[in-house]
């Protein structure tokens, strides 16, 4: 039987070893320059909090450990030692870590693995299912909006007159997520928005007292414009109730009641919220170079945050800032050379305590060295008593015997004193 069909052609599906080698450095190089985060508990928390530090994970993704489960036997580890058995094998820039007691609830937030840690008092919260409950209309926080991370927004942080803890929150906030570049950014990967809203306090914008830190999540929804919105609903799949009406002319024509027609405020009631897209976005009718209606629709979680202090290290080291208690000159130098008195003190007694394990550890290896030589001389001899024909004696046996009965008594009344 003839064989049927075109002759096959072979497609290179490969690239060459020089090429793979560069885009597999290349691609290495940007997976590590990407931030990525941790959310964690530590010590006893409410069932709320638990559901907030989900509700976290969920805005800080992709880039972060969305299913990870604590060890309840690590909840008492300090943030040096996450950072050292589990942050760095891991590639984990940031660590934010909620902690709770009978009086306020606690969020650290510090960057592995030598710092600065920032301090905060989390004055309220809102769950996302708090916030969806409020609403009439809610999205679904899909893989499709967490495939990509957020715009991240920074309102009312200042300028470069800003006080120093005030460019460094701008600063951490920022690099929790990983920078956007606007001449490679597809329209269609912009998806959510994260907002980080500073309200100065009572003395102003300066930052003399604590500031308060709104943290919001909104998904960008985009409505085609220029159509009739029956014709949208229909077009975007949402296919009202027609069972009161005759014909799909009258529902069109607006002749017709439909009880699930919509009736709030839509985005492209305000001309502002009409752009021309530059791209192909989410959701039907929206094509390239089709006006259409941006409307923002909060996602959750709802987080009100106090900075109160600010530490140079891994949570400890040198209090950079604090909100509540102000330090002369003289008290703050006072103070780091306590510090640096203490933290020499620390170095000492671990090095003499290296110091000791080494000795140990030699004098424990010259005794084993010391019992291998004996050992091989008692077999070298017994070995040249043989060749020479000499039967080894009772006497030779016990004395040998006996002189490594006294040599295992020395070793253990040394190991003892040891």
């Amino acid at each position: 039987m003839p064989k049927q069909g075109r002759r096959r052609k072979k497609t290179r599906t490969h690239v060459s070893g020089e090429d793979a080698g560069a885009q597999a450095s290349t691609a290495l190089e940007e997976t590590r320059k990407v931030p990525k985060s941790l959310v964690i508990r530590r010590g006893k928390t409410s069932p709320q909090v638990g559901e907030l530090v989900q509700d976290l994970r969920q805005v800080l993704l992709p880039y972060t450990a969305l299913h990870f489960q604590e060890d309840p036997n690590n909840r008492k580890l300090t943030l040096q030692q996450y950072s050292t058995n589990l942050a760095l094998p891991m590639g984990i820039t940031h660590i934010l870590a909620f902690s709770q007691n009978q009086e306020k609830l606690n969020l650290r937030l510090a960057r592995t693995p030598e710092g600065p840690t920032l301090y905060f008092h989390v004055h309220r919260f809102s769950l996302n299912k708090s916030i969806k409950a409020l609403q009439r209309r809610p999205i679904a926080l899909t893989s499709a909006l967490t495939a990509n991370p957020p715009i991240v927004v920074t309102n009312n942080f200042g300028d470069h007159q800003a006080s120093p803890h005030v460019k460094l929150m701008r600063i951490t906030f920022q690099n929790l997520f990983p920078a956007i570049n606007v001449s490679q950014v597809k329209l269609k990967d912009c998806r959510r928005v994260v907002l980080f809203n500073l309200i100065p306090g009572a003395d102003g914008p300066d930052g003399t007292k604590p500031s308060t830190i709104e943290i919001r999540q909104y998904a960008i929804k985009a409505t085609p414009t220029g159509v009739n919105r029956r014709v949208r609903r229909l077009v975007q799949a949402k296919l009202p109730n027609l069972h009161k009406v005759n014909d799909i002319a009258d529902y069109l024509a607006g002749n017709a009641v439909v009880s699930d027609a919509p009736s709030d405020s839509e985005p492209e009631d305000d001309p502002s919220n009409v752009v021309q897209l530059s791209d192909t976005y989410a959701g039907k009718g929206n094509g390239k170079s089709q006006k259409s209606a941006l409307k923002l629709v909060e996602l959750g979680p709802r987080l009100s945050l106090e900075l109160y202090k600010v530490e140079k290290g891994l949570g400890a080291g040198e209090v950079l800032y604090h909100a509540h208690m102000h330090k002369t000159t003289e008290e703050a130098a006072a103070l780091k050379a306590r510090k640096e008195k203490e933290g020499r003190l620390k170095q000492d007694r671990r090095n003499v305590q290296e110091q000791n394990v080494e000795r140990k550890r030699q004098a424990a290896e010259e005794k084993r060295e010391s019992k291998r030589q004996r050992k091989e001389e008692r077999e070298q001899q017994a070995m040249e008593r043989l060749r020479a024909g000499q039967p080894q004696d009772a006497e030779s046996s016990s004395t040998e015997e006996s002189s490594e009965a006294s040599a295992s008594e020395s070793e253990n009344e040394n190991a003892q004193e040891a």
